[in-house]
């Protein structure tokens, strides 16, 4: 192992900062890609084959042939971590549709591009989850394929800025007056002990946690549904939180500069961060 970052390109491994890639990658050039993020808690990759199936759903949503069966990737990710220190780290996959003459049309006969790098986890703070998060809310205006995890990112970064600059955690999204995601989480709200989550259909990207937030309610005996959401549901919740591979779930008790319930960490939030313990653990 070794403290140098070293990252996987198109089937070599090599330091991050001699990886390279043609300037015509129609990744660079139209982002025309797919990405996943994997957590890896004390060496162990987290829900390895829930990302790896998402992976290959957004790679035949956009008709890129991909490029490693499950068994490939999965070595993959070992070999990439076995090859840093860091006992906690999240592993960054990228699958392009290759290299070619700039054209919106699909090439014939091109290699996609992998690229994989492992950087080091540090879990949210013992701070955060005790005092909570504000985040503030947008319009969803990006386009209406947000299940695909496509690299094409701007949408989603435009709204995470809009965030930094109020000096918030995160931006949570609204189409038409309905929740659909954060910039890079998925929401959720409290209501009567409940918890609930806008549906996974197109316009909201299935984050691998919104599978585990159902088993986490399960073992802890929440009740748990995914359906519309109203902005006005939102800001009557008695909490809010927000899950993704790099936060876990975190509370959330502002938005837009308002209190969510009494504007303390709640205690839904709190049975549900002790399953998530363990289920990292198990």
């Amino acid at each position: 192992m070794t403290e140098q970052q070293i990252v996987y390109l198109n089937g070599d491994f090599m330091p991050l900062e001699e990886a390279r890639i043609p300037v015509l990658d129609r990744g660079f050039i139209f982002g025309d890609g797919i990405y996943e993020v994997v957590p890896v808690y004390a060496g162990r990759p987290f829900r390895l084959p829930h990302h790896l199936r998402r992976l290959a759903r957004s790679l035949s949503s956009i008709r890129i042939d991909n490029p490693m069966d499950e068994a490939g990737w999965t070595a993959l990710v070992a070999d990439l971590t076995a090859r840093h220190p860091w006992p906690d780290q999240f592993v960054y996959i990228q699958v392009t549709r290759g290299v070619a003459r700039r054209d919106h049309a699909f090439p014939k006969g091109v290699t996609p591009t992998v690229f994989a790098m492992s950087s080091p986890f540090t879990a949210p703070s013992a701070q955060l989850r005790e005092d909570g998060l504000s985040v503030i809310t947008r319009t969803d205006d990006r386009w209406l394929h947000c299940d695909i995890k496509s690299v094409s990112l701007l949408g989603n970064v435009l709204a995470k800025e809009d965030a930094v600059e109020a000096g918030a955690a995160e931006a949570v999204m609204f189409r038409d007056g309905m929740l659909t995601e954060g910039s890079s989480s998925n929401i959720w709200l409290v209501r009567d002990g409940a918890v609930i989550g806008a549906p996974t259909d197109h316009l909201v990207l299935e984050g691998i946690r919104v599978g585990l937030m159902g088993e986490l309610c399960a073992a802890a005996g929440i009740p748990f549904s995914l359906r519309r959401v109203t902005r006005a549901e939102v800001f009557a919740a008695n909490e809010l939180m927000l899950s993704s591979a790099t936060r876990e779930i975190l509370p959330i008790t502002r938005v837009d500069g308002q209190p969510v319930g009494d504007g303390r960490v709640g205690p839904v939030y709190q049975r549900l961060y002790q399953a998530y313990q363990a289920a990292k653990a198990a």
